[in-house]
């Protein structure tokens, strides 16, 4: 997001005599301290509880939603002068359809058209495209001349979904469940309802692999349980992540399997009586799988990292507030981000409705509140992002009642305090 704050002062001032610049103090005499949410925001604030600068990244008209956390949203700038972009989800007359967001202008630019319901997250930025599916059909939109084309349609015997994009950009990888599972999901559609009736039905689940050239459809595994969660390494083209997905006290969830060999191996091995390991992501290298760990669940919390090649683990210790239900990595693998969680979550925090940036230190994280979030309603999850720089996190939220997509500054706007 690099030129931003020139670009926020100089929204924020309208007529007042300010010009923009790129000094902190400017910033702060310019963009007012406001408690976020519960009222109508402007376009950028400084939190009065956490000293932070917020901004409404996206504004469009309608309801924008960004991309789940491990899902990379981004795009780099072709030329000097140009922005990173960002993909995201936003509300139309016609359904949710694909945008970009220019994180430098944030000029807003409708990628997608689709007449029919549209899902998936995949990014692929060295081809500058979109991958997304509908009913049985896979699709890609360039990001800068908008054309798309059909990448594929599965097969009346194997209706599938997409979830995830190699690393060089070759394979797509997703997972394949019978009619009994469809059915499920039909007649019980809250996940409460869904979601231990999956598990307890044993139904196969197969792991495939679709080459974007030749089309090819490789089924890699499978298994009478449920798996999801597929993520391929950011790095490793052959590596390719996924879970058991249920009750995390009843399942050893994080696994990952070579795609030409087969070879799968379990990252984490639960030791204790109600163990819970999940919410995993891959760090920036690929060398790390990061997940959430309690030991045991709701009592002792880490964000653990299991070594992809040897297996081994760091933990660093949590409080029970500072747990989040989504953490992330920063692009230079320095310090973490959390989206926090109310009390109904597994953690039961009396204090956790705050975005939080964490710094590593010794066997701990040392946590520091960038956004008060208690207007914001947890059953929509932010779902935090670093941008492409690392100087702001991205994250969703609905405090001002709909949904729409924020930032918050990494560093604090100078004069405030907590």
């Amino acid at each position: 997001m690099k030129h931003l704050l020139p670009t926020l002062i100089a929204l924020t001032c309208l007529l007042e005599a300010c010009k923009p610049g790129t000094g902190k103090d400017q910033v702060s005499d310019a963009i007012p301290v406001l408690t976020t949410g519960g009222q109508d925001m402007p376009d950028a604030w400084i939190d009065q509880h956490t000293g932070h600068q917020v901004i409404r990244l996206v504004r469009r008209e309608g309801n924008n939603r960004s991309f789940y956390f491990h899902n990379n949203p981004f795009i780099p700038a072709t030329a000097s002068g140009e922005g990173d972009k960002m993909v995201f989800y936003g509300e139309t007359p016609k359904g949710n359809q694909l945008f970009s967001v220019d994180l430098q202008t944030l000029e807003t630019e409708q990628l997608t058209y689709h007449p029919a319901p549209i899902s998936g997250e995949i990014v692929a930025p060295r081809h500058r495209e979109v991958i997304y599916q509908s009913h049985d059909s896979v699709f890609a939109t360039h990001i800068d001349s908008k054309e798309a084309r059909l990448l594929f349609v599965f097969p009346e015997d194997f209706k599938a979904g997409i979830t995830t994009l190699n690393a060089d950009e070759t394979l797509l990888a997703g997972v394949y469940a019978g009619e009994e599972k469809r059915a499920i999901y039909e007649k019980y559609p809250k996940k409460g309802d869904y979601f231990n009736r999956i598990f307890e039905a044993k139904i196969p689940h197969t792991l495939f692999t679709l080459h974007i050239a030749t089309e090819e459809l490789k089924k890699i595994h499978q298994e009478n349980t449920w798996l999801g969660h597929v993520q391929f390494s950011p790095t490793n083209p052959r590596l390719l992540m996924f879970c058991h997905e249920g009750p995390w006290h009843l399942v050893d969830r994080i696994w990952t399997i070579d795609i030409r060999s087969k070879a799968t191996q379990l990252m984490h091995k639960r030791t204790v009586h109600r163990e819970i390991a999940g919410h995993e992501f891959f760090s920036r290298d690929g060398q790390t799988i990061w997940f959430d760990l309690q030991i045991p669940r709701g009592e002792t919390f880490y964000l653990a990292g299991a070594d992809v090649s040897s297996g081994q683990e760091k933990r660093y210790a949590l409080q029970r507030d500072e747990w989040s239900i989504h953490f992330n990595i920063s692009p230079d693998q320095t310090l973490f981000a959390g989206d926090g969680g109310d009390s109904t979550q597994v953690a039961q925090a009396e204090d956790g409705r705050w975005l939080y940036l964490f710094r590593p230190e010794g066997d701990h994280l040392v946590s520091e509140r960038l956004v008060n979030m208690q207007h914001h309603d947890y059953q929509l999850e932010p779902n935090v992002h670093f941008s492409p720089d690392g100087e702001w996190i991205i994250f969703r939220a609905n405090f001002e009642g709909d949904t729409q997509i924020y930032a918050v500054a990494v560093e604090k706007s100078s004069g405030e305090e907590e």
